[in-house]
């Protein structure tokens, strides 16, 4: 009989010193500029092997020298940081309503983007559009940030072709996902490395890694879109679950505010807002036009707010009963302010609930907005290559 756990085995000296380059790659990416002493002390690691790995990593381009920091007791100190052209990566959310993507430098910051508006996905004009993008983008770059490509990253939803009915598209209309896998389609344009990411988790990962929720241990995500989905955060690392589709959070059972049951993604995502505007013989185009502007129908703003405030704390509730979360942070595909009147009327609502036998959850709000999926995709080939991840292993980067 075959055992199905995986076994422990030992490590290598070259994937030792890989293990070590990355430990301090997100040491930096996470905390900023270190001097190489503070590194040490840190990670437990010597003050000659951090020098060693600072080095390498400094004449690899990943690295980068700051000032020199005196007036204090012993020798000067030189903080050590990301170098932000030291690696680059395309990040693509395919979406239900669009297809969104972006050239991001190792620091997150956006390099390029470009977008594709639809009423649902079409293979051929997605990733038709996908390849125009990379080829225009690739072309501004210079020969040296091109050979610092080192990946695309692909944030979509699980099985997209089964939405057809949420999203108001013909039954036969997204037949043609069931069988395409993205990675395939682009390796016959591209010969960068392609990962593929549940969208929500991807939004989760660009909250963890640029956005302010990185101080918690544990956390639970939710991310509003045209569908709600989440993320979970454990012990400082966003878990995708051995199918990749941890925290799936839109099937969780919730209610409606006439009483009846239904799915948290009935209850809690833009479409039920897109829904209520079109019965209202009001344009919804605008819910997904950048920059994002709800004012002209703040009316049926304000109703489904309370609803979906209602829904996720309800929701916060039951996930904190499976794992003791110290928060729950909310973001979505929404206009800023309408995010922040959420998280506060979730703030309200919490306490109200029946929540004996639990310590309820700080409720945050996130900082990325309609960009987390694509940013998420980003930073997945960063992550998988350069830097550490607990819940997934890591590979030495080639």
């Amino acid at each position: 009989m075959t055992d199905p756990r995986p076994h422990t085995t030992g490590a290598s000296q070259s994937e030792l010193r890989a293990y070590n380059e990355r430990l301090l790659l997100s040491l930096l990416h996470q905390d900023g500029a270190l001097p190489g002493s503070e590194m040490a002390r840190r990670t437990g690691l010597s003050s000659q092997t951090v020098s060693v790995i600072l080095r390498k990593l400094e004449q690899d381009g990943l690295v980068q020298r700051g000032e020199s920091q005196k007036g204090r007791v012993g020798k000067p100190s030189v903080p050590m940081s990301i170098n932000p052209e030291g690696l680059f990566s395309f990040g693509i959310k395919i979406g239900r309503r669009s297809t969104d993507l972006m050239l991001t430098d190792f620091c997150g910051g956006v390099r390029a983007e470009r977008r594709l508006r639809y009423p649902y996905p079409q293979p051929t004009e997605v990733f038709d559009f996908i390849k125009t993008s990379i080829d225009e983008i690739s072309a501004d770059l210079s020969a040296k940030q091109r050979a610092r490509v080192c990946g695309i990253g692909v944030a979509t939803p699980f099985d997209l072709w089964r939405w057809h009915e949420q999203i108001g598209a013909p039954k036969a209309s997204l037949t043609a996902w069931r069988a395409l896998d993205p990675a395939t389609e682009i390796a016959r344009f591209s010969s960068l490395k392609v990962f593929v990411i549940n969208d929500a988790t991807a939004a989760c990962r660009a909250e963890h890694m640029f956005g302010s929720s990185r101080r918690w241990r544990d956390s639970v995500y939710f991310f509003i879109a045209s569908f709600i989905g989440g993320g979970v955060v454990l012990n400082h690392s966003v878990y995708e679950g051995g199918m990749g589709n941890a925290g799936a959070l839109g099937p969780l059972p919730s209610q409606r505010a006439d009483g009846r049951i239904c799915r948290l993604l009935d209850s809690a995502s833009i479409r039920e807002l897109e829904r209520q505007l079109n019965e209202a013989g009001i344009d919804s185009s605008a819910l997904w036009q950048q920059p994002q502007d709800w004012s002209p129908f703040a009316s049926l703003v304000d109703q489904w707010l309370e609803e979906t405030a209602c829904a996720l704390a309800r929701a916060a509730l039951t996930t904190c009963a499976i794992i003791d979360f110290q928060a729950v942070v909310i973001d979505g595909a929404m206009p800023a302010p309408v995010r922040s009147r959420l998280v506060e009327r979730i703030r309200r609502e919490l306490p109200t609930l029946d929540s004996r036998g639990l310590i309820l959850p700080q409720v945050e709000e996130g900082q990325i907005g309609a960009n987390a999926s694509a940013l998420g995709a980003a930073a997945k080939p960063l992550i998988a290559q350069y830097l550490l991840d607990t819940h997934a292993g890591f590979a030495a980067p080639n």
